[in-house]
């Protein structure tokens, strides 16, 4: 009951500030239709129930399961088994990410099918699934991280010198959506595991980090390579309501049902395989074990069809319908303002940061305190947002231009920065794109790319999401570099570099 009660108020505390916002914006200078805000407040609830739910089943069954799959596949000690576990599992546990398939559906959305959701999640998943494998021989072979990473992004830039503005936007937003609430913490557990692959040198703790970052660079390099070697056409036709009747309350959430629990389903039920699977072959659970895990795959299934419920039928709407009103305003300081907020409001009460800032006190034996964390990681999320938004209002500044050097500066910081926080860092990126950022925000932006003329809905509607993952990288190795200034100063050693 208190785990039920602790993830209840994790979510309520992450939708609760952005519902205060709507309604603050509704009665001021961005009315809505009644309908519309009642909608919202449905969509909200379910939300709530929707990843509530959701999430302990992630906890009871999924998490589990990954902790399981990494110790089992360490005793085969058969390094061809670990890489071939490693595509198949990462390949479906991108599939049935929330966040990624949010994603996908407003990129289908946006094209009038021209790029149908279910290519996007196979590209995604299947470029995520290779990079867990090649992260897997990272850790046998003992590569260090940053030169992996390096290496890596080398390559991403260098296919998107070659990229679509448009699929450059989407390529970067599903790293971060691919990596959220589902993956983050399967791959993390898996990762626990797969790190005892190594024969000369104990399991460390930079060992722990980092293939979270790998898996994303994977999503990145997936688009980007579909892009420049197929070059796939597509046409932005606008962006319209989710909902068929306007005016209907309840009639929209029941028109998406069929569809939405056929997705949750199939998002589920490879997984479900899996461990039905590997259960026969390595695990040979007790039935109490089996029937607890069975139970949160149970769990897993029902909140995301609610929490997808809620977000295509009313929580969405809204975030489009502000960011359409506020880009129709003359003074365009206001739709920056509410983005800058948004974006502060929304790192600050995810779940998911409160256990990073926590996580980086204990590493550094509180050097480095968590508010000197949070403070800067949320003012710059708030401007990355702020950012993304400015371009949406000026043509001529482009993806491009925020992400090559915000990207150099990632890449050069890694030589300084103790290698423990490089992992910390780039694995932050997926903990500050949560559902919030993967469903409201997203739509605030679409829906001003939609509104002001000059803006492109394919190119300036994507791309906030790649802006939110990028700026935790740079701030926390800061952070890092702080913290190695500080052990100096202090006489400490530091045994993370």
């Amino acid at each position: 009951m208190n785990v039920i009660i602790s993830r209840f108020k994790d979510v309520l505390f992450s939708v609760l500030p952005i519902t205060i916002i709507v309604l603050i914006l509704n009665f001021t200078i961005s009315p809505m239709d009644t309908p519309v805000i009642i909608r919202f407040f449905i969509g909200s609830l379910l939300v709530i129930l929707g990843l509530t739910i959701f999430l302990l089943g992630v906890d009871i069954g999924i998490t589990p399961l990954g902790t399981e799959t990494g110790s089992s596949l360490v005793k085969t000690n058969k390094l061809w088994i670990v890489l071939v576990a490693g595509l198949i599992l990462g390949f479906f546990i991108s599939i049935a990410e929330p966040g990624l398939l949010v994603l996908a559906s407003q990129v289908d959305l946006v094209t009038s099918g021209h790029i149908s959701a279910i290519s996007i999640l196979v590209i995604v998943s299947v470029g995520m699934a290779v990079m867990i494998s090649i992260g897997f021989l990272r850790v046998f072979y003992n590569i260090p991280l940053y030169k992996f990473l390096f290496a890596a992004y080398m390559l991403i830039f260098g296919f998107a010198i070659f990229t679509s503005r448009e699929f450059l936007a989407i390529a970067f937003d599903a790293s971060g959506a691919t990596t959220g609430i589902l993956a983050v913490p399967f791959i993390l557990a898996l990762s626990v595991g797969i790190s005892r692959l190594k024969k000369d040198s104990k399991a460390s703790e930079k060992d722990s980090f980092g293939l979270v970052a790998i898996a994303s660079s994977g999503a990145i390099l997936s688009v980007l390579v579909i892009d420049v070697f197929t070059k796939p056409k597509f046409l932005s036709s606008g962006l319209d309501s989710r909902v068929s009747d306007a005016d209907s309350i309840i009639g929209p959430f029941f028109e998406i049902i069929p569809e939405y629990l056929k997705e949750s389903f199939l998002a589920i039920l490879p997984l479900l395989v899996i461990l039905l699977v590997l259960q026969v072959v390595f695990f040979k659970l007790k039935k109490r074990e089996l029937r607890k895990l069975l139970t949160g795959f149970g769990f897993a299934f029902i909140g995301l069809f609610v929490f997808l419920l809620g977000v295509n039928a009313g929580f969405m709407d809204v975030g489009t319908s502000i960011g359409n009103n506020l880009a129709s305003m003359d003074n365009k300081a206001y739709i920056i303002v509410v983005g800058f907020v948004l974006g502060v409001v929304t790192i600050l009460a995810e779940p998911a940061v409160y256990v990073l800032t926590h996580q980086i006190e204990d590493v550094t034996s509180g050097y480095v305190k968590r508010k000197a964390v949070l403070v800067p990681l949320a003012l710059g999320v708030g401007i990355a947002v702020g950012l993304s938004v400015i371009r949406v209002l000026v043509p001529g500044i482009q993806l491009w231009h925020y992400l090559v050097p915000g990207y150099i500066i990632c890449l050069t910081l890694m030589f300084f920065t103790p290698k423990l926080f490089v992992g910390i860092a780039f694995d932050a990126g997926g903990v500050a794109t949560g559902p919030v950022t993967a469903t409201f925000i997203l739509a605030f932006i679409q829906g001003a790319a939609n509104a002001f003329e000059g803006a492109d809905l394919m190119a300036d509607g994507f791309g906030m999401i790649a802006m939110v993952a990028m700026i935790p990288i740079i701030t926390l190795e800061v952070l890092g570099l702080i913290f190695k200034v500080k052990s100096k100063e202090k006489g400490v050693e530091e045994k993370n570099d």
